[in-house]
């Protein structure tokens, strides 16, 4: 029977803990995370598994992603600035 195998890209830190337990046991298969608790730490029990994958998250780090991050800020300053209601206001 194959064991089943995790594929998580959301941030969801409570995860972490059963299922790390799992994957030490063998109970699952193998996980391929995209977020992580503590992902600027390293976690050392992730990291002696060969059944892991660690990615920490990226979602916005491609150059244009950033290019439109910096885009909405000054849009959104020229409105401000402007009298205009925000394009994307923080309520």
């Amino acid at each position: 029977m194959d064991k089943p195998i995790i594929l998580r890209v959301g941030s969801y830190p409570q995860w972490d803990r059963e299922p790390l337990d799992a994957l030490e046991t063998r109970k699952l298969g193998s996980a391929a995370l995209g977020a992580f608790e503590g992902e600027s730490k390293r976690n050392e029990r992730f990291l002696a598994l060969d059944t892991v994958l660690l990615q920490p998250h990226h979602a916005s780090g491609t150059i244009e992603t950033r290019k439109a991050m910096g885009q909405l800020v000054r849009d959104n300053l020229a409105a401000h600035f402007a009298g205009q209601p925000l394009l994307t206001p923080v309520l």
